[in-house]
């Protein structure tokens, strides 16, 4: 048994001590400067919660990063529920719609997305053509850029969790319902989505999650007129060298993920959500 148990600890060791090396000590030299720069003490994070700049770059961070779940969320929910439930060759075609996305670069989709949504963009052009609308609409360079683009980004993130919830749907039961007179939609409202909502619940956390920190597509669709913490600890960082300052937001972000990953793991049983 103690041979068998010590083979088992140096198999596992490597993993534990990579964790170590490559997250908890950089955590927690990234804590040190948080209370250490530019003098002792916990200034830095009071500043966060005093500051108005830095106050606005975390509310707007906020509204955005919720935008961003609930329309990704509810595109996904739609996407995954055609994906389970539709036809084969439909099946089919939202499976390579879904997964093709993972093939392209994030910094080629922005780039993508910018082209698109420019003043002399393919869309604007597009509209003033038919004559649509008479002058270019603002669809890049302020916060509805950035939510196009990181919408189109993360629907494929909840889409999957959301269709492995949807796949344990006990077919019977829709069945059942269908067979006592409920029509599509009431069995939609009143059945599948009920039993499917710690799937949405867990997507929509893990969308929240990757938007926090998301920082090229915003530095890109934005044109930095609508900056996002991530984007704000690299301008602290390299432009006005307040270490200090990025160490403390970076803290508080992880702490805020953290206390994400620990509601996931309550509302949604995380084997059940990947598949």
């Amino acid at each position: 048994m103690t041979r068998s148990w010590m083979r088992y600890a140096i198999l596992l060791a490597p993993l534990p001590l990579f964790l170590v090396v490559s997250y908890v000590l950089p955590f927690l030299m990234v804590a040190k400067w948080s209370v250490t720069d530019p003098e002792p003490g916990f200034g830095q994070y009071i500043r966060i919660f005093t500051d108005p700049t830095v106050q606005a770059v975390l509310i707007r961070t906020l509204r955005i990063c919720i935008i961003v779940t609930l329309v990704s969320v509810t595109l996904a929910y739609a996407i995954a529920y055609n994906w389970v439930f539709g036809p084969p060759r439909r099946q089919r075609l939202i499976e390579y719609c879904v997964l093709i996305p993972f093939w392209i670069s994030v910094l080629i989709r922005a780039f993508g997305w910018l082209i698109l949504l420019r003043n002399n963009g393919i869309i604007n052009e597009s509209l003033m053509g038919i004559g649509v609308i008479k002058e270019p609409l603002a669809l890049v360079r302020n916060e509805l850029g950035s939510i196009i683009g990181m919408t189109h980004f993360l629907i494929p993130f909840a889409v999957f969790p959301l269709a492995s919830t949807l796949r344990q749907v006990d077919p019977r039961v829709l069945q059942v319902a269908s067979g006592l007179g409920a029509g599509r939609m009431r069995i939609f409202w009143t059945v599948t989505l009920p039993m499917t909502m710690p799937g949405v619940l867990g997507a929509g956390i893990i969308v929240f999650v990757f938007a926090l920190g998301f920082f090229i597509t915003p530095a890109i669709l934005s044109g930095g007129r609508s900056v996002m913490v991530a984007e704000f600890i690299y301008l602290q960082l390299f432009q006005t060298v307040n270490w200090g300052l990025a160490a403390a937001i970076s803290v508080v972000l992880l702490v805020i993920v953290a206390a994400l990953g620990a509601l996931l793991h309550k509302v949604s049983r995380l084997d059940k959500l990947v598949g």
